[in-house]
């Protein structure tokens, strides 16, 4: 059975926090780990907004809280109701006993009302595809890269099982889901777009360059990458600004968030094919920098680009620390001078490569390569 990290950090919070939201992808696991939340000997009532007999239940919502005070209440998909919140903040504030957990698959900025409804007395919680620490046991490394870590996929007895998975996953979301969502775009449209930035995954964002092969303007690019990006299937990562007075890039990285999405779309079925595609680097970028995303929480996340060509794939700040870290695909990381100029230029404290290496071993001017497992063991 595979234990999700997550739940250690949400369990600190259950009966202590009126309302715990876990949000996260579709079919990302947020119900079955839910489930395994639930206090025992305490009755618990489960709710699915998609289904339109569980909406007309909670129709009548101050009614219905009342009803089951001092229960666990657990709605899911909440995006399908977001005025739900409004009527929550005056039933927690009056019902300290009663345990409110809410599943959604769209981020905070989507769920408009939760800021200004439940301000204090919601906590949010990212639940991502399987972790590589989560799987490592029960599957290899370019097995992961290949399949991705949604559980349907990972989990699923054949490689060609996961695929034809993940073919549905992404039809389904294109067609359906995007439209309960509330957003009335042509799934054919946006297919295209996603396998465009399938090809430039890990690059930075030229709206204008792909408006202009699409036929669609700057800013409905930009509008149809930010639903993907709210929906979780993509990360925007912006760029590290610093006071020098250098040429820095300004637009944001687009990288996509699972691997399995990736490669289906680019109709990748091995890792012999993976490994010879031109993506299979920035394939090994998205491994690395969602798992460190997801490790280290309250630092944050940047990318340093200079016009110039100075670069580093991942910054993270906290306080006055700055740490780069270089993804190599390679078992024979080479860094160019763009390297050491850019750690020059962004001041780090310290600096690391990752890689797939078996021993991790210093480079000049105490730059350290790690092997991603190594590195997710470190205390930074």
């Amino acid at each position: 059975m595979i234990t999700r990290l997550l739940k250690a950090e949400i369990v600190k919070y259950v009966g202590r926090i009126p309302v715990i939201a876990i949000i996260g992808a579709r079919q990302v696991g947020k119900t079955t780990l839910v489930k395994t939340l639930i206090q025992k000997g305490k009755e618990t009532i489960f709710l699915d907004l998609e289904k339109s007999s569980d909406r007309l239940v909670i129709a009548e919502t101050e009614n219905f809280l009342n009803l089951n005070k001092e229960k666990t209440i657990c709605i899911d998909e909440i995006q399908m109701m977001p005025s739900l919140f409004s009527e929550l903040r005056n039933f927690v504030d009056n019902n300290k006993d009663t345990q409110i957990i809410v599943l959604g698959s769209s981020s905070p900025d989507l769920l408009r009302n939760t800021s200004e409804s439940l301000a204090g007395r919601i906590y949010y919680f990212e639940l991502s595809p399987f972790l590589w620490k989560e799987v490592k046991t029960i599957t290899n490394i370019q097995n992961y890269i290949l399949v991705g870590g949604l559980p349907l996929s990972m989990l699923a007895k054949t490689t060609d099982e996961s695929f034809m998975w993940l073919e549905n996953f992404i039809r389904t979301f294109l067609e359906r889901d995007l439209r309960n969502f509330g957003f009335n775009i042509a799934p054919d449209t946006l297919r295209r777009l996603w396998k465009m930035l399938a090809h430039n995954n890990g690059q930075v964002l030229n709206s204008s360059q792909l408006g202009n092969a699409m036929g669609l303007s700057h800013t409905t690019i930009n509008k149809y990458i930010d639903i993907l990006a709210n929906t979780f299937m993509l990360r925007i990562l912006q760029p590290y600004h610093t006071n020098l007075k250098k040429r820095l890039i300004k637009s944001p990285k687009v990288y996509f968030r699972d691997t399995g999405i990736l490669n289906s779309l680019l109709n990748i079925n091995t890792f012999d094919e993976l490994f010879s595609h031109p993506v299979y680097g920035t394939a090994w970028e998205i491994i690395v920098i969602e798992n460190i995303i997801n490790k280290y929480k309250g630092w944050d996340f940047f990318f340093y680009r200079t016009a110039s060509g100075n670069e580093i794939d991942l910054v993270l700040t906290k306080a006055k620390r700055v740490i780069a870290i270089e993804i190599k695909a390679s078992t024979t990381p080479k860094l160019g001078r763009g390297f050491w100029q850019a750690l020059d230029d962004i001041q780090a404290t310290e600096a690391y490569v990752i890689a797939q290496v078996n021993i991790n071993y210093p480079m000049k001017n105490n730059v350290m390569v790690y092997s991603l497992n190594d590195f997710l063991e470190k205390e930074i």
